[in-house]
């Protein structure tokens, strides 16, 4: 069996693969609004339940515009990975998605993947463009808001790009379920990095939301072989010592593929954005 691949990344190597921040998350319910920005949607209906920093699972919505794009080969300045060329569909249906709330610049700042459709129904996959996306019709949605720590978006060295990352931010608010605010560093091995995370603050089981980049995808049962991919979890668990993480994942072509992540024989592409939620 072949080792899993590694990228090579422009700048040195930072000396810890990961970080990690308790935070305090609060289940929330909050309705998006058509006719905006998607981003402005997103960050005004956290604001309104009180929230500057947050994670929602999205399911079925419909949009007017969904301006989007895939993975796509290094540009050839030294970074590893790349985005393609705008896509963009009217009437759109995004299936399934994850979106991570946090700050860049002082301003709100949104980072989503999921799949999605437009009028001719064939599912793609990749990372919504927010700006210049816009819901057709309101929509519901559900996930946490969070206090005591957020994702905020610093230049990386490593990598080349402005990442994400966990920032201390003020008190965590009472009422909300102890949780950590996480990001993984780039060919780092998230089946055995996450229990490592979670031992270091005593965490035995938990639940993990987020989203990210492979270097190529592994399932158990099929691989993506493009180098660089794009990946949204569906069903992260701990479970003493032990991660299983299902996703849907895709590479050059936007075609999204799913099932569970095989133990040991993925990397991160770029960076994981996750949110931990300790199970009692």
């Amino acid at each position: 069996m072949t080792a899993p691949r590694v990228l090579r990344h422009p700048g040195p190597q930072a000396a810890i693969r990961h970080a990690a921040l308790p935070c305090a998350a609060h289940p929330v319910t909050l309705r998006l609004e058509p006719g905006l920005p998607f981003d402005q949607a997103v960050t005004q209906a956290f604001a309104a339940a009180g929230y500057d920093a947050g994670y929602l699972r999205l399911c079925d919505l419909r949009f007017a515009r969904l301006a989007w794009v895939m993975p796509a080969p290094a540009p050839g300045d030294g970074r590893a990975a790349w985005y393609s060329a705008t896509e963009v569909f009217q009437d759109a249906v995004l299936h399934q998605g994850g979106l991570h709330l946090g700050q860049r610049d002082g301003a709100p700042f949104v980072h989503c993947h999921g799949v999605w459709s437009g009028p001719e129904a064939v599912p793609r996959m990749g990372h919504l463009l927010n700006p210049e996306s816009t819901l057709a019709t309101s929509a519901e949605v559900t996930g946490w808001g969070l206090s005591g720590a957020r994702l905020e978006v610093v230049p990386d060295p490593e990598t080349g790009f402005a990442l994400f990352s966990p920032h201390a931010h003020g008190m965590a608010d009472p009422g909300g379920a102890p949780a950590l605010l996480c990001t993984l560093r780039p060919n780092s091995d998230p089946h055995a990095l996450l229990p490592q995370i979670a031992a270091q603050h005593g965490v035995s089981a938990a639940r993990i939301e987020g989203l990210g980049s492979l270097v190529g995808v592994s399932f158990t049962e099929s691989r993506i072989a493009d180098y660089a991919t794009e990946l949204l979890l569906t069903g992260g668990r701990l479970d003493q010592g032990h991660a299983t993480l299902e996703a849907v994942a895709t590479g050059f072509d936007g075609h999204p593929h799913a099932g569970r992540l095989a133990e040991g024989r993925n990397r991160i592409c770029i960076t994981a954005e996750l949110l931990i939620l300790p199970q009692v």
